[in-house]
């Protein structure tokens, strides 16, 4: 690549750096020459370079950048480590952690987990609508109740990892030294997005590491979760960085206008009336030919792809709600008006996915104790409490209550000898249970896994039928997986899966600090906020549309804006489309309804 002059200057700097610039700019690939030439230049023995990011996908694409880099000698790249704050933040709790009153031994209380210890909490509050007040209250209970789980029990989420690290760096010059020592040179992603308790851990790592901080002042959409918009001012006044702006270039989006496009969206005022790159289409308001549109779309964009001989090639189709992104997946499998379905994978909230795939793990594990069947229902309440994350439905919640009621009452039947009353709803859950409990395994974890999971879903149980459709989503027993080789090694060694639920459980600790996951391929559906630190072939991004209703004003839902109304405009949602659109390397294609289109697209003055 042809260094820019902002990348020459980049590569010139000394001391705290803050490097500005949009999606494509080239501030990625810069920092790793950068890190490269510091490595060649400064490092002492022992020491390496540390570069952080909020996403995997970022840490994913950074480390194939490094691989394959060919400016940079092999011996180079193994003194760059990349890693996500988290992954970073979680070393340095487990080493020091007793410092600030911690357990000796803690365990990571990931997002699943949280949601079922929240959720005897949650299931005081109504899911919905709740008022000042009570949302002060259930934001302290859950706030001391994750104190709690840490300091007790050792078990901490994330929430709490920036916090507790910031406690330990600045509560100690000895460790701040010690990080400094294996990592003389921090290098920090997406440094617009930090929020308060990160920032302090940056104020700390600051006084003995040099900081270089990358940022687009205008891709910040976190501020839901702390980023501040002074964050940048924040670093200038605290470490009076040297500061290269590389605004001006684009590499990414190369010979289009889809970056020129995202920017104009910033402000509201277009500057042309076409744009090279970005395409745009109605669909008519209503789901079948909306969904029509979106496939023959997809359609024609996957032919493109292909015709270009593009190795790899990706497409993602962009939404913007949670909901959206299963409506879409749906749609592509099962297209309306007989066509062909989309092979594609679906980027979903994980919590339901993985808490259910604890329970086909627990399946295919054989049933040697008496504990088996009563570990089943504990899995069973388990979906259903953390299924939702942090919101969890109050139907969801009363679910897990029944199975746990009609469980006791199943004991209480046991202890006097007499069978379970016919309409209980562990009927049905215990008849798909002993047919997953019988079925005859193989070895091969995908083939079994896969058994599993269609015995519960072909089963007369609507509860497990719907953990079964949930765990489809479920990519992590691809060929190659640790998951996959790690059940195939227990197999041979028990001569049966006897370990399956820890090994899956571990599997998706493992999975969330990876930095081994693949860049995605094929077509791929996701809400728009995940798309953030990712790049594409091409994008379609897609909206909802008004749902008109007798004697009632439209239900608006799935729209990029708020009711898609003017009132609801702010900073966040242009940041959100931009950050959506500049994710396309060659196309970018919006879908819109008819008669109705996104305010966003209308401009300042229409």
């Amino acid at each position: 690549m042809e260094l820019t002059k902002g990348q020459l200057d980049v590569m010139e700097a000394h001391g705290h750096l803050l490097v500005t610039g949009g999606p494509g700019s080239g501030k990625t690939t810069i920092s790793i020459l950068k890190a490269a030439q510091i490595t060649e230049q400064s490092l002492r023995p022992g020491q390496k370079i540390l570069f952080l990011s909020f996403a995997r996908a970022t840490v994913s694409r950074v480390v194939e950048a490094i691989e394959y880099e060919q400016k940079i000698p092999p011996a180079q790249k193994r003194l760059i480590d990349v890693e996500t704050y988290h992954s970073f933040f979680w070393r340095i709790l487990k080493t020091h952690g007793y410092l600030i009153g911690l357990p000796r031994r803690l365990a990571i209380l990931a997002p699943p987990g949280e949601a079922i210890a929240l959720s005897e909490i949650r299931s005081g509050f109504p899911a919905r609508n709740l008022t000042d007040e009570q949302k002060a209250t259930k934001k302290a209970a859950e706030a001391t109740e994750r104190v709690r789980l840490a300091m007790e029990d050792g078990r901490v989420c994330f929430d709490l990892y920036a916090k507790y690290v910031g406690d330990i760096l600045h509560g100690g010059e000895r460790i701040r030294r010690l990080v400094a020592a294996m990592y003389p040179v921090i290098i920090l992603d997406e440094f617009q997005d930090t929020n308060d308790t990160q920032w302090r851990v940056v104020r700390a790592l600051g006084e003995f590491c040099r900081l270089i901080t990358l940022a687009d002042p205008e891709q910040r959409i976190y501020d839901w979760i702390g980023a501040d918009p002074a964050r940048l001012d924040h670093f200038r006044e605290t470490f009076f960085p040297a500061e290269v702006d590389l605004s001006t270039d684009n590499h990414r989006s190369a010979g289009t206008e889809i970056a020129m496009f995202g920017n104009d969206l910033l402000t509201g005022k277009f500057r042309q009336n076409a744009y090279k790159g970005i395409e745009f289409d109605l669909f008519e308001p209503f789901p079948d030919p909306a969904m029509t549109k979106l496939v023959t779309t997809t359609y024609a964009a996957r032919q493109r792809l292909i015709q270009q001989g593009i190795n790899g090639w990706s497409l993602a189709i962009l939404v913007p709600t949670k909901k959206m992104t299963r409506l879409v997946s749906d749609a592509l499998r099962q297209p309306p008006a007989g066509m062909s379905e989309v092979h594609h994978s679906a980027v979903i909230e994980m919590e339901g996915t993985i808490l259910g795939a604890e329970i086909v793990a627990l399946l295919i594990q054989p049933a040697t104790d008496g504990y088996h069947f009563a570990q089943f229902i504990d899995l069973i309440c388990n979906y259903f409490q953390g299924k939702g994350g942090g919101e969890p439905t109050q139907g969801a919640l009363k679910e897990a209550a029944k199975i746990r009621n009609a469980y006791e009452e199943f004991l209480v039947c046991q202890i006097a000898g007499k069978a379970i009353r016919k309409s209980s709803i562990l009927v049905n859950m215990l008849t798909v249970y002993k047919q997953a409990c019988a079925l005859a395994l193989t070895g091969n974890p995908d083939k079994d896994w896969r058994v599993a999971r269609r015995t519960l879903e072909e089963g007369a149980c609507t509860r497990l039928k719907e953990i079964a459709e949930e765990v489809r989503n479920l990519r992590i027993l691809e060929r190659g997986t640790q998951l996959r080789q790690e059940l195939s090694q227990d197999w041979r060694k028990n001569k049966g899966y006897r370990n399956a639920l820890a090994i899956t459980r571990q599997a998706f600790i493992q999975e969330h600090f990876s930095t081994n996951a693949k860049p995605e391929s094929g077509v791929v559906v996701m809400n728009m906020h995940k798309a953030k630190g990712k790049q594409f072939d091409e994008v379609i991004i897609f909206e909802g549309w008004p749902i008109k209703r007798k004697e009632q004003p439209p239900y608006n839902a799935g729209r990029i804006v708020r009711f898609n109304s003017r009132d609801q405009i702010n900073d966040q949602a242009r940041q959100n489309f931009r950050v959506s659109v500049t994710r396309g390397k060659r196309q970018t294609t919006i879908l819109t309804p008819r008669g109705d289109p996104c305010v966003l697209l209308l401009g300042e003055n229409k």
